[in-house]
């Protein structure tokens, strides 16, 4: 199923606000709403249900879910012509985010958009990463059995059900975000993750693109052609920014001296940590230091 795809940046995850279900005779059709400020999901559990979003319209037949966006204008494109009924959930998120046509799109644009994520989330200092969600989605059988939960979640004490709708919508999102992975080039982002999960746990050792096609038995041109893909950045690129982010926790969190940081997080020289860190911030670590916890 062709679809555009909605990338969020992560932490936070989007978070599940309101849910319910709806049900359309024979003539009716779905409300128009304009800007309604959450993210709306549908998916249709019997009949079909005519949609439209600004100058695009669907059909949404049993089983098909849409993802319509919160500054658009949606609409019934067409009355219903069986009976119909719906589950709707409200989710927003407090990052960025961004509609791409394709997943290349998405990848292509993955580096501008982490970047005004840690701006406007303030999360300058957190790592974070992409959620990819198709926009028009299949639900499998086991995405429907999670969303039937939210109705079966209706005879929970409230302190209770807001904790358990969280986590059932963080689990259905998952698993959309999975299965587009797996419906793209599978190899190269279960590579990817590979690459970066190594790189995370052996960030302070001296690696080297030798030591990773040893590590993980690929060439070193096809280590780098993946984490391109999925990460827009080679394995020694992501390892000089894994390292500076960690640096960046570590000169907000504790009292060591810029040296000390440097070796800690894998630079062997701290002319060359500050130069990398300046580079990629536009600040040096002093500097961005002092804009958080003032002059010492």
């Amino acid at each position: 199923m062709n679809s555009s795809i909605l990338h969020f940046i992560s932490p936070p995850i989007p978070y599940f606000l309101d849910c319910g279900r709806a049900t359309y005779g024979i003539g009716e059709r779905h409300i128009k709403r304009k800007n309604i400020g959450v993210f709306d999901l549908i998916v249709v559990t019997k009949g079909a249900l005519s949609i439209g979003e600004n100058d695009k319209e669907w059909e949404l037949q049993q089983g098909e879910a849409l993802i319509l966006r919160p500054d658009a204008t949606h609409y019934g494109a067409a009355p219903c012509t069986q009976e119909t009924e719906m589950i709707w959930i409200h989710f927003q998120t407090f990052g960025s985010w961004r509609e791409c046509q394709d997943m290349k799109e998405c990848l292509d644009n993955q580096t501008e958009l982490i970047e005004t994520h840690k701006q406007i989330a303030y999360l300058n200092h957190c790592d974070v990463c992409s959620i990819f969600i198709p926009k028009h989605i299949r639900v499998s059988q086991k995405e429907m059995e999670v969303l039937n939960n939210f109705t079966l979640l209706e005879q929970e004490p409230q302190t209770m059900r807001n904790w358990k709708r969280q986590a059932a919508f963080q689990l259905f999102i998952q698993h959309l975000d999975r299965d587009l992975a797996s419906m793209s080039d599978a190899t190269a982002f279960h590579l990817a993750e590979k690459i970066e999960l190594f790189i995370r746990q052996n960030y302070t050792r001296n690696l080297s693109n030798a030591i990773l096609q040893q590590e993980l038995n690929y060439h070193p041109n096809y280590l780098a052609k993946c984490m391109l893909k999925i990460y827009g950045m080679t394995p020694i690129e992501y390892l000089t920014y894994f390292r500076i982010e960690q640096a960046k926790k570590l000169l907000i969190q504790t009292a060591w001296s810029v040296a000390r940081i440097a070796e800690e997080v894998g630079f062997h020289h701290v002319s060359y940590f500050s130069s990398c860190f300046s580079k990629k911030e536009g600040i040096s670590p002093s500097n961005f230091r002092m804009k958080f916890i003032g002059p010492r």
